[in-house]
């Protein structure tokens, strides 16, 4: 039977793991919007319309699943600065 990844995770989670999700969240979440204000600015289009395409690209990967590793959505953010 198919059961989700994060309720296999949150078996063995603690505070020490959350502390460390937070600072690594926070980390990504500077770097993130860094690299989207680049890929928007070399794609020919405002730096804004590189956050909203980061913004949006995170939530439909988060979305479709991904992994517990994965960081980011570096390719989609191309893609739709690109179409934009």
């Amino acid at each position: 039977m198919f059961t989700p990844q994060i309720i296999e995770s949150i078996k063995d989670y603690n505070k020490h793991k959350l502390y460390l999700d937070l600072v690594a969240g926070i980390v990504v979440g500077i770097v993130a919007l860094l690299l989207a204000i680049a890929f928007g600015i070399a794609s020919g289009v405002s730096p804004s319309k590189g956050l909203i395409t980061a913004i949006f690209g995170g939530f439909i990967v988060s979305m479709l699943g991904g992994s517990r590793y994965q960081i980011g959505s570096s390719c989609p953010t191309t893609i739709c600065n690109d179409t934009i």
